[in-house]
C-alpha cells in the first residue's frame, strides 16, 4: 500500500474512533443545558445518554460479521455517514424525541466505527511491531477524545449553544469519510460471515425494554412492570436463540470458563459504576455546586487525564505486576473512590472533589486495560478478538444500566428529600446515595477477582 494512502487510512480510523468516543463524554457536560432547553426531567436526561450507549452496546457485536459480509471499508464508511447524519439530526432537534432519535443513530454508527477500525488497521499493518504501534495510537486517540469531550463541550456551550456540540461532528465526519474513501482498501470474508439477525434484534429489544423499565422506576410517567416483564421474556428468548444459532452473536459456551465469566461480570460492573459516573459528576458540578458548563468541563479533567496517563504507562507496569493484581487494585480503588464521592456536599472544596475524580481516573486506567487483557487471555488467542468485543459490549451495556438504575435511585431519593430539604440539598442526597451504591458494586465484584489466575 502506498505510504500516503496508508497515512490517510490511519488518520481516518483514528478520526472515526475519536468522533464516536467524543460523543460519550461531550454530551454529559451539556445535560443541565439540554434539560432547560428541551424542558425535560431526569428521565429525559437519562435517555439522552442511554439512547447512544444502548445502541452502541447492543449493535457492537454485529460490526465484525457485517464487515466480513459486505466489506469492512463499506461498513466503516457507512458508520461515518450515519454518525454525521445523526449529529445533524441532533443539532436540528427542537424536541426531546428528535434528539433521542439522533442519539440512537449516533449509537448505531459508533458500533460500526469503534470495532470496525481494528480489522482495517490490522490488515494495513501485517507486521506485528507496526501493528502494535498503530493500535496503541488508536487507543490513545480514544482516550484523548474522552479527555477533550468535557473541555470542548463546556467551551462550545458557553460560546455557541448546545447545538454546536453536535455540529462540530459534521466537518470532522466529512474529513474522515474523504480520508477513508481514498485510503482504505476494501476486503471481505464472505465464507466467514454469519450475521445473527434474530440475536441482534432480541439484544436490542431486551436491553431497551430493561433500560426503559429501570428509568420508569424513577419517574411517575409510566408503570415500570410492563417493560421489565417484556425485557425478561426477550432476554430468555435471546438466550434460547443464542444457544441454537450456528454462529451466535454472543457465544454462550465461552461463559462456561469461570475466568471469562468473572472478568466479563467485572466489565459490566465497571461500566455500571465507573463509566456512568460521568453522568452524575456533571449533574453534581452544575446543579449541586452551581458551576457553569465551561467551568464544569475543566473540573472533570482530573478523571480523564489520570485515566489517560495511567493507561499509557500500563504496558510497562504490567511487565512487573501480574494482571490479576492490577485489575484487583483498579476495582478496589474505584470502589473506594466512589464511596468517597458519596460524601461530597454542595460546598465541598474543589481540592477534595478533584482529588477524588483523579483517583477514580487512576482506578479506571488500571481496571480497563487489565480487564480487556484478562478477558482475551481466558479464552485463548484464537478467540481473543471475540472475547474483547464481548467485554467492550458488556461494559457499554453496564454504563447504560448504571445511568438507568442509579439515575432512578437519585431521582427517587431527591423526591423523597424535597419534603424536608431544599432542591439542592435533595439533589445532593440523591447523588450521594447513587455513588454509595456504585462504590459498593465495585467492591463487591472486586472480591472474587483475587482468585483469578495470575497470568
Amino acid at each position: 500500500m502506498h505510504r500516503y494512502r496508508r497515512t490517510a487510512l490511519v488518520a481516518a480510523a483514528y478520526l472515526g474512533t475519536f468522533l464516536a468516543s467524543l460523543d460519550i463524554s461531550i454530551v454529559n457536560v451539556a445535560l443541565p443545558t439540554l434539560q432547560t432547553a428541551l424542558a425535560t426531567d431526569m428521565a429525559g436526561l437519562q435517555w439522552v445518554v442511554n439512547a447512544y450507549a444502548l445502541c452502541l452496546s447492543a449493535c457492537m457485536l454485529s460490526a465484525g460479521p457485517l464487515g466480513d459480509r459486505h466489506g469492512h471499508k463499506r461498513i466503516w464508511l457507512l458508520g461515518v455517514a450515519l454518525f454525521t447524519a445523526g449529529s445533524l439530526l441532533c443539532a436540528l432537534a427542537a424536541s426531546l424525541p428528535l434528539l433521542l432519535a439522533g442519539r440512537a443513530v449516533q449509537g448505531v454508527a459508533g458500533a460500526l466505527l469503534i470495532p470496525g477500525a481494528m480489522p482495517i488497521l490490522s490488515h494495513a499493518f501485517p507486521d506485528p511491531r507496526e501493528r502494535a504501534h498503530v493500535i496503541g495510537g488508536w487507543s490513545a486517540f480514544s482516550a484523548l477524545a474522552l479527555i477533550l469531550g468535557p473541555l470542548l463541550g463546556g467551551m462550545l456551550l458557553e460560546s455557541r449553544g448546545w447545538q454546536s456540540i453536535f455540529l462540530i461532528n459534521l466537518p470532522l465526519g466529512l474529513l474522515a469519510m474523504s480520508l477513508g474513501a481514498w485510503g482504505i482498501t476494501e476486503r471481505r470474508y464472505r465464507e466467514e460471515a454469519a450475521l445473527d439477525r434474530a440475536g441482534q434484534v432480541l439484544s436490542i429489544v431486551w436491553l431497551g425494554a430493561l433500560t426503559y423499565g429501570l428509568i420508569a422506576l424513577g419517574s411517575n410517567d409510566a408503570p415500570a412492570w410492563p417493560p421489565l416483564a417484556a425485557a425478561l421474556l426477550a432476554f430468555l428468548a435471546f438466550l434460547a436463540v443464542e444457544a441454537r444459532a450456528p454462529r451466535p452473536l454472543l457465544p454462550l459456551q465461552l461463559f462456561r470458563e469461570r475466568s471469562f465469566a468473572l472478568v466479563n461480570l467485572a466489565s459490566l460492573v465497571l461500566g455500571f459504576a465507573g463509566y456512568s459516573s460521568l453522568f452524575f459528576f456533571s449533574l453534581y458540578l452544575q446543579q449541586i455546586q452551581g458551576w457553569a458548563a465551561g467551568a464544569s468541563g475543566w473540573r472533570m479533567l482530573p478523571q480523564f487525564a489520570a485515566m489517560g496517563i495511567v493507561s499509557l504507562g500500563f504496558g510497562r507496569l504490567s511487565r512487573h505486576v501480574p494482571l490479576r493484581r492490577l485489575m484487583l487494585g483498579g476495582y478496589l480503588l474505584a470502589g473506594l473512590a466512589l464511596l468517597a464521592t458519596a460524601t461530597l456536599a454542595p460546598r465541598t472544596p474543589y481540592a477534595i472533589v478533584g482529588t477524588l475524580f483523579g483517583l477514580l481516573g487512576v482506578a479506571l486506567g488500571l481496571a480497563v486495560p487489565a480487564t480487556g487483557l484478562l478477558a482475551m487471555a481466558s479464552v485463548g488467542s484464537e478467540r481473543g478478538a471475540m472475547a474483547s468485543a464481548i467485554m467492550n459490549a458488556l461494559r457499554q451495556a453496564g454504563m447504560t444500566l448504571g445511568v438507568a438504575v442509579l439515575g432512578s435511585v437519585m431521582s427517587m431519593r431527591a423526591a423523597a428529600m424535597l419534603e424536608r430539604a431544599g432542591h439542592v440539598a435533595a439533589l445532593a442526597a440523591g447523588f450521594q446515595l447513587a455513588m454509595l451504591l456504585a462504590g459498593l458494586a465495585c467492591l463487591a465484584v472486586a472480591l472474587p477477582l483475587y482468585w483469578l489466575p495470575s497470568k
